[in-house]
């Protein structure tokens, strides 16, 4: 069976892999490009508790204080600031998790290229993995 360049270069940009990796899916699918991605893509209960792991982190960096602000970037881009005030504080301590649910939703919608940051006060900033 003969793949194209055109399929190789689609799997490529919609998954964001290399050109290998792509070619690949794309032979073990049998061409389908559908079941390539699907392939690619990674398991979404492992995604959920990554993203779970990932608010836990970030929810004891803010708990620690010094943190001005929390930001989602898929790369240079920033996708979300959430200003860390007394909702987001709420959230810790209350019932209301409205701010994180909104941090994870982004970071689920737009895929773990995303990066989670705090920027302190002094305006550094702190890469959560």
């Amino acid at each position: 069976m003969e793949i194209k360049l055109e399929a190789v270069e689609k799997v490529m940009e919609l998954a964001g892999v290399d050109y290998y990796t792509a070619k690949e899916a794309l032979t073990n699918a049998e061409g389908d490009i559908d079941k390539a991605l699907e392939s690619l893509a990674p398991n979404s209960s492992s995604v959920g508790d990554e993203i779970k792991d990932m608010i836990e982190k970030l929810k004891a960096k803010v708990k620690e204080g010094n943190v001005d602000r929390v930001q989602i970037r898929k790369d240079d881009e920033i996708i979300l600031k959430v200003p860390v005030n007394v909702g987001i504080i709420g959230g810790i301590i209350g019932a209301a998790a409205a701010p994180w649910a909104l941090i994870a939703g982004t970071i689920a919608a737009f895929g773990f290229g995303c990066k989670l940051e705090i920027v302190k006060k002094d305006g550094s900033t702190d890469e959560i993995v």
